[in-house]
């Protein structure tokens, strides 16, 4: 990775006048800042908005920069986020992604020029230069939901393999035999791990996940319509659709019901990440609850140790699967217990 002295060397100039280059200052004579500007191209020099991250000082200022603010899980964990940081003290400026690369980088890139403390991401991608290069800078970073292979960050995120377990033996135990997934993006950690623990619960049956009920989805409502239309189409729908995020579900519930379709008895719905309002769509959806909450809240934990010297963990927590009517379930005045979670829910 290129250095300012790097740049100063390649443009003939000295480290203060690259400095006063890159921060606009006006007593830069037009030769050299052309100079210097096509040095940082030619050498793909990165500024100093991880150089500033580096200080002695504290602004008790965390940045969070989160995958779709438009998605009630992400927003639940921003606001646990926010709760505990305020507790120990701290204030949080949060960032929207969008599940967009390089919409995540240009918050990352200001929240380290606004000089937080410490950053927390839910990654859009495995791919960043950007965080990898604060990474390799020292900023305190922790990863939340979602994470980088390979990096050397702190993760708080919840497995949600054992409750996919139990999801697929539920379906199993209701005569399903056809499944789907709407997978979210490939390129994000939860997306790959999601599709693996279906397939592998999938496995435990001798059921298959053949390519034809595997949709790429985008963890957004308009994904999961498209996707659900397509396993409509198919000679073979299949009898049930596993939607990996909580707004495809609702593309997916769309879809059904453009059909003139109905849930569950032409089609079940099920979902990764349970929202409250679950509850009063028209069957309620089974879903798979993240412990939303207390994973902002241990995120926040970790990364203030990272930041005031201790040294932080890694947090794993269980997700777990709520039964309601979305999968042809018996009512609940019909059913006490569900033998799967040893609970029940309308």
């Amino acid at each position: 990775m290129a250095s300012i002295k790097d740049v100063a060397a390649e443009a003939g100039v000295s480290v203060a006048t690259v400095s006063r280059v890159l921060n606009d200052h006006p007593s830069v004579s037009a030769d050299a800042r052309t100079r210097v500007l096509a040095a940082v191209e030619t050498l793909g020099y990165r500024p100093n908005a991880v150089a500033r991250s580096l200080r002695t000082d504290q602004t008790h200022t965390l940045g969070l920069v989160i995958s779709d603010v438009m998605n009630p899980y992400f927003t639940e964990l921003a606001r646990s986020v926010e709760e505990e940081a305020r507790a120990l003290g701290y204030s949080v400026i949060i960032g929207n992604a969008d599940e967009r690369p390089d919409l995540q980088d240009h918050h990352v890139r200001n929240l380290l020029d606004r000089r937080i403390d410490g950053l927390l991401v839910s990654p859009t991608d495995g791919g960043s230069p950007l965080m990898l290069d604060a990474v390799r800078a020292g900023t305190p970073m922790v990863f939340v939901d979602r994470w980088m292979p390979g990096v050397a960050v702190p993760v708080v995120r919840s497995d949600g393999r054992a409750a996919v377990r139990d999801l697929v033996a539920h379906l199993h135990g209701l005569g399903h035999r056809r499944l789907a997934i709407i997978a979210g993006p490939a390129a994000t950690t939860t997306g790959q791990e999601r599709v693996a623990a279906f397939r592998e619960a999938l496995q435990a049956y001798g059921l298959d996940l053949p390519d034809a009920y595997i949709g790429q989805g985008d963890f957004q409502a308009e994904s999961g319509r498209r996707v659900t239309e397509g396993f409509l189409d198919l000679p073979e729908p299949p009898e049930v659709v596993f939607a990996a995020d909580n707004l495809m579900v609702l593309g997916a519930l769309d879809a059904v019901r453009a059909r003139g379709l109905r849930v569950p008895q032409d089609i079940a719905l099920a979902a990764f990440d349970d929202i409250p309002w679950f509850v009063h769509t028209d069957p309620p959806i089974t879903a798979i609850a993240q412990p939303t909450g207390e994973l902002g809240r241990a995120a926040v934990r970790a990364l203030v140790d990272r930041i005031e010297g201790r040294p932080p963990e890694s947090v794993t927590l269980p997700a777990r699967l709520v039964v309601r009517r979305s999968c042809g379930e018996p009512s609940p005045r019909n059913v006490a217990v569900n033998p799967v979670t040893n609970r029940s829910e309308s």
